[in-house]
């Protein structure tokens, strides 16, 4: 692993987070948005983080190839996904536009499936992963900045 490996690595993961804030902040605004423009309200979506790709960048040369292949890599994300699985909630609302017209739900308004709590909750783990990615920086900064004083001595 390179000297700078470390910082490489925790910027992946600010990256990754700061989309991750970035989607929960739009969860968050469309809560109460019951038409899009794909038709129908507001899904919440959700980030899909892997592992970094293999990169001739990040091998080593000082590492045997099988231990190079267990050093992490960072995060990217691979993918923003719309929650198909959880269920709109419907409200009684017949004098609302969107409301449903026909059939057995005649008069509900299926409303956003986004939960304040639950965005909250994500949104402070991203925060708090964004913060300890931070500190990683910092922290190898300060390692780095103490190895010059002694080689400078």
């Amino acid at each position: 692993m390179g000297i700078f490996s470390s910082i490489n690595i925790a910027a992946t993961g600010l990256s990754a987070n700061r989309v991750r804030l970035d989607v929960i902040s739009d969860n968050m605004a469309n809560v109460n948005t019951t038409r899009t423009p794909e038709g129908g309200p507001f899904r919440r979506s959700r980030v899909i983080m892997r592992p970094r790709a293999e990169s001739p960048f990040w091998r080593s040369p000082f590492l045997p190839q099988t231990l190079d292949n267990g050093i992490g890599r960072g995060v990217r994300v691979a993918e923003i996904q719309k929650d198909l699985s959880t269920e709109n909630p419907l409200r009684w609302d017949p004098t609302h536009p969107d409301a449903i017209e026909s059939g057995p739900r005649k008069g509900y308004v299926e409303l956003p499936n986004v939960d304040i709590v639950t965005e909250m909750v994500d949104m402070i783990s991203a925060s708090r992963s964004y913060e300890a990615n931070a500190q990683i920086i910092e922290g190898s900064k300060s390692i780095f900045r103490r190895a010059l004083d002694i080689g400078g001595k």
